[in-house]
């Protein structure tokens, strides 16, 4: 790869994405890869996407397996998983519609799973990894944290930093905060208010099969769910709420 590293402030940390100078490379904006384990993962973190969009940033969205096995047997008439992933991915795509990504800048990867559903640290799965983010050379990568009980979401970064280490690419991986991580540093926050969730909220709605799975599961909607992530986050900032983030440098 022949970009060189974008670069985030040393210090402070916590660093507050809000006092980000996107200005001073207007001329060269930051190409990011969201590696998202699932259908929904973009979402997750649609405020901070959003804020390097409206700068310019070139942002291509790469969802690794279909989360097929999220649907709930006949929701949409879905009965298989074949049509639960093609569900899941008409969802993804309305969803970044309403966010204003190119759908051609989306890539539906449906990585093989194993017999645990999971996608396999092996050598073919590595190299569509690879040849995926040699195609588009990111500066910055953002993914779910590693450290989470979700075991496609550690194997997403596992695939990742197995790749650029054996590659010897210089990136940022930018790790965010999910439902399910376990723990995180905070290095980057995006503080937002109200009216800015309302509109995370939309996009996440847009996942009907997962708004309706947690309706029936947990008695509320996948919007409310992961904006209770952001709020909780929101707490250690003075913020309504925050999507919070962990950093780790590559070369």
């Amino acid at each position: 790869m022949t970009r060189t590293l974008w670069n985030f402030p040393a210090e402070p940390r916590p660093f507050d994405l809000r006092t980000l100078s996107l200005a001073e490379s207007a001329m060269h904006p930051p190409v990011i890869v969201v590696l998202a384990p699932h259908p929904d993962d973009f979402d997750a973190i649609a405020l901070t996407l959003k804020l390097f969009h409206d700068a310019g940033a070139e942002i291509h969205l790469a969802v690794l397996t279909t989360g097929a096995s999220g649907v709930e047997d006949g929701f949409g008439d879905a009965i298989n998983d074949g049509q639960k992933g093609a569900l899941r991915e008409i969802e993804q795509r309305d969803s970044c519609a309403l966010f204003g990504l190119p759908a051609e800048r989306i890539t539906f990867m449906a990585l093989p799973l194993d017999v645990s559903g999971n996608p396999p640290l092996d050598a073919a799965n590595h190299e569509r990894i690879r040849a995926y983010l040699a195609q588009r050379s990111p500066q910055l990568v953002f993914m779910p944290h590693g450290n989470d009980s979700n075991v496609t979401h550690q194997r997403t970064y596992a695939l990742f930093r197995n790749v650029v280490l054996t590659q010897g690419w210089t990136m940022w991986a930018v790790l965010n905060q999910d439902a399910k991580t376990i723990k995180i540093r905070t290095d980057l926050y995006l503080p937002f208010d109200e009216e800015q969730a309302e509109w995370k909220a939309a996009l996440l709605r847009q996942h009907r099969s997962q708004h309706q799975r947690n309706l029936n599961t947990r008695g509320k909607g996948f919007d409310e769910r992961v904006l209770a992530v952001n709020r909780q986050a929101g707490s250690g900032v003075n913020a309504p709420y925050a999507e919070i983030f962990e950093l780790e440098r590559f070369g």
